[in-house]
């Protein structure tokens, strides 16, 4: 039987048996209460990883996004956020149904904008408009391939938001690879933003769950909107133990799944019919052109046992991550030479 190697994303991610074992040993609580142990461990420890005053696990990523537009905003408010990020494209318009917002669009560079580029279009008090009350950024960009977020243009954001008494949000659901691919600590990144959310489920391997940080009245309105959504889960330390073990052995490892990812752009590109910007291909996030059709290019591919993901404009993406091995990187290349050639 022909082994499947899923690269449509790092969501796909099962837990190793290291992950397991401390699953099934997990000491476990009523977290509604804030009576599970470990996810109280879990969200201390993420409140000093992140220099923030608190923490709180919820169930996924588009959730934290979700609770944080809603504890920073009010009804009839207004975000600003990169034109083709995933809090503006893939959350099903939740901010507008459940927190009662409106967005408006930035133009990014590869995902990111500085100052300059939002000042015009924050709304003040004018009774016609609608208030800018949150600005939002993406590190890593899913829709620019990965690209990190400079940390230079952040803090222009972070300046200017400060001036004008707007809040920061940072959808960090791959941050940590930013801060593998940069060097720059996670902190540095956290003192941009009022609020940073990140994800255990995509590179750290976890089943489920992200973390939201920031200050502690804040954490505490977002702990109430995630009961009233239906996130507060019970017994929810077998995940939390899951995230703890992650942060523990997974963060340094993501290095292999970038290695991984620019061996194989480097292998596409030397193929003829691909496109691909060499220089874009930042973290684990490989975005190709193949001329013809993308669609039937990735049927050719799952043929051989290979799952890749569409993408805009007739492109197709490949996503390395913890279950995708050096080895299974190889066997990629050489079925992508057949294929093409």
């Amino acid at each position: 039987m022909v082994k499947v190697i899923d690269m449509r994303s790092d969501v796909v991610t099962r837990p190793t048996p290291g992950m397991r074992q401390a699953m099934a040993t997990a000491e476990v609580g009523d977290d509604v209460s804030r009576e599970d142990p470990t996810v109280n461990r879990l969200e201390e420890l993420c409140a000093k990883l992140t220099g923030k005053e608190a923490s709180i696990f919820v169930c996924s990523g588009t959730m934290a996004n979700l609770l944080c537009v809603k504890a920073w905003t009010h009804h009839g408010d207004e975000f600003i956020a990169e034109e083709s990020s995933h809090m503006t494209s893939f959350e099903t318009g939740g901010s507008a149904a459940f927190a009662g917002v409106q967005w408006r669009a930035v133009r990014g560079d590869r995902g990111s904008f500085d100052a300059d580029d939002i000042a015009p279009l924050i709304r003040g008090e004018d009774i016609q408009l609608a208030r800018t009350r949150l600005i939002c950024m993406e590190n890593t960009h899913t829709m620019a391939g990965g690209a990190v977020f400079p940390l230079e243009k952040m803090r222009s954001v972070a300046k200017l938001a400060r001036e004008r008494d707007i809040r920061v949000h940072v959808d960090g659901a791959r941050i940590w690879n930013a801060v593998i691919a940069t060097g720059i600590g996670i902190e540095e990144y956290a003192a941009c933003c009022d609020s940073l959310s990140f994800c255990l489920s995509k590179g750290l391997g976890c089943p489920a769950g992200s973390i939201v940080s920031g200050p502690a009245d804040f954490v505490a309105r977002v702990r109430k909107y995630r009961k009233m959504v239906g996130g507060g889960m019970r017994q929810t330390g077998i995940l939390a133990a899951a995230g703890l073990y992650a942060l523990e052995h997974h963060i340094q490892r993501l290095r292999e799944d970038h290695d991984n990812a620019k061996r194989l752009a480097r292998a596409l590109a030397e193929l003829p019919k691909v496109k691909i910007d060499l220089s874009s291909v930042e973290t684990n996030l490989v975005v190709f052109e193949i001329a013809g059709d993308s669609e039937e290019w990735m049927a050719r591919f799952r043929e051989k046992g290979v799952l890749l993901c569409p993408y805009p404009r007739n492109r197709i993406r490949a996503v390395t991550h913890i279950d995708v091995s050096s080895d299974d990187v190889d066997r990629v290349i050489e079925i992508a030479r057949d294929l093409i050639r």
